[in-house]
């Protein structure tokens, strides 16, 4: 079953349940995010929406950091108001800067403009002391093979994934999604000190098993660009 076949130097780590799997992650990167603390004035952490990083925001978020010097900020974001229950600014408010980490800053994709495009010129100044390399990057995966929100279907798809652009944000317009969306662009979530990917479910180790057949085919599963030296999985049942 975890017979994923994976490039070299990708560790993966298998948990009986998504408890479990939060808190060695939460731990992990905790213990990053300190670290990087002890040798820069600031650090960033990029966390990804839904219903599978909830019980990792819970333990992080009771971590004893110097929360004040993190800078917070999704890979990606649906277009929608803070207040709508598909607001990924939502879940990240009410369940991760939450107590000690509520003294972290926050960095909103999401910006006034009726679609991503009105508002991108608005996200890039939000963004601009934004240092890369991130420090660190907690993805999660569709079982299109989507991160973030490199959709295979997205028209915008080949520009997010062109890291000779300058571009760190795009507008994505999947057809397969209801809503319009913004997303950190492969130049941006590329080369983070710390990356994980946090998956649960039998169905993302079947999806993750298909990605690890053929890296090379990016577009047809963009988490195939993060299949890479370095990178951490956390998966639970």
């Amino acid at each position: 079953m975890h017979d994923l076949n994976l490039p070299d130097a990708v560790d993966a780590h298998f948990f009986d349940t998504p408890g479990d799997a939060a808190l060695a992650l939460a731990d992990a990167v905790a213990k990053h995010l300190a670290e990087r603390l002890l040798i820069a004035p600031r650090a960033s952490l990029v966390v990804s929406g839904g219903s599978t990083p909830l019980p990792f925001f819970e333990a992080l978020r009771e971590k004893p950091l110097d929360w004040a010097r993190v800078d917070v900020l999704l890979a990606d974001e649906r277009w929608v108001p803070e207040d709508d229950d598909d607001s990924n600014t939502r879940l990240v408010k009410e369940n991760l800067l939450q107590g000690p980490a509520s003294e972290a800053n926050y960095l909103s994709l999401k910006r006034p403009g009726d679609t991503p495009a009105d508002g991108l010129a608005a996200v890039e100044r939000a963004l601009a002391d934004l240092h890369l390399p991130l420090d660190v990057l907690i993805l999660g995966m569709g079982n299109d093979g989507h991160t973030a929100s490199l959709f295979p279907d997205a028209p915008e798809l080949d520009e997010a994934l062109d890291t000779d652009s300058a571009a760190i944000v795009a507008p994505m317009t999947p057809p397969s999604q209801p809503r319009k969306r913004i997303t950190l662009t492969l130049r941006a979530l590329n080369q983070a000190g710390f990356t994980a990917l946090h998956l649960k479910g039998d169905d993302k180790l079947k999806t993750l098993q298909a990605a690890c057949s053929d890296i090379s085919q990016v577009k047809e599963m963009p988490i195939r660009a993060f299949l890479k030296p370095g990178l951490q999985i956390f998966w639970s049942a």
